[in-house]
């Protein structure tokens, strides 16, 4: 497994770096954002771990250029105890976040916790209706090998956790999910974040299908209970 550490301490990026490489993934090291994006220009990743402040290139606009080509599991870095980075770097599509100072075991945890869920998430579909690889209905067209939406012939651009939510709930047309069910059905059991995590995803989820031509609202709120996959007449 190949990691990507992107930060400016070199303090932090050696410690990571040493303790990663003692548990057997192959690291490599940017200082900051536009050296790691010249990096992931050349090189492919399993994982990057990416601080927010950072000189030149921040944590925003690395995550943000990242999510618009690559499905890559990302881990966000803060200084801060601030919820609002938190919830940003989530709207941004980033997979976890971790406020500094950290322990390099809670970290350890993190990223194999974001890697058994996205190795799960891109595998082969096993169970979807309609097809071997994806779900088709009149409206939406899910194609799990590709990881591709297209919605009344109209390509839609996912992240990683939008498309994994659309899948889950497609699947189950009808079918009331709680936050808890859908955090544990996309993010897993071993997810370290809450439920609000839940509604920030689905929110920008029906904002990219709301921008779809002739697209119906297909994911609706159950009050006081969660969300759902309605069926468009």
């Amino acid at each position: 497994m190949k990691i990507l550490i992107v930060d400016d301490e070199d303090q932090i990026r050696n410690i990571v770096r040493m303790y990663l490489a003692r548990e057997g993934f192959t690291v490599k090291e940017a200082a900051d954002g536009k050296q790691a994006l010249e990096i992931i220009d050349g090189e492919q990743f399993d994982l990057i771990i990416l601080d927010i402040m950072m000189p030149e290139v921040d944590g925003w606009t690395v995550c943000r250029e990242v999510r618009s080509r690559w499905g890559v599991p990302i881990i966000m870095l803060t200084a801060r105890e601030d919820e609002v980075d938190c919830v940003v770097g989530l709207e941004m599509g980033a997979d976890d976040y971790m406020v500094k100072p950290f322990s390099p075991r809670e970290l350890l945890a993190r990223i194999k916790a974001v890697l058994r869920r996205t190795a799960g998430a891109s595998g082969h579909n096993t169970g979807l209706v309609g097809k071997p690889d994806g779900i088709v209905n009149k409206l939406i067209e899910i194609n799990a090998e590709t990881r591709s939406v297209t919605i009344s012939g109209h390509p839609v651009t996912l992240t990683v956790k939008e498309f994994d939510l659309l899948q889950l709930m497609v699947k189950h047309p009808g079918r009331v999910f709680t936050r808890d069910d859908l955090l544990q059905g996309v993010w897993g059991f071993d997810y370290f974040g809450d439920t609000r995590t839940v509604d920030t995803h689905v929110n920008r989820l029906r904002d990219k299908l709301g921008k779809v031509p002739g697209c119906p609202e297909i994911i609706r709120t159950v009050w006081g209970v969660g969300y759902k996959y309605e069926v468009a007449e």
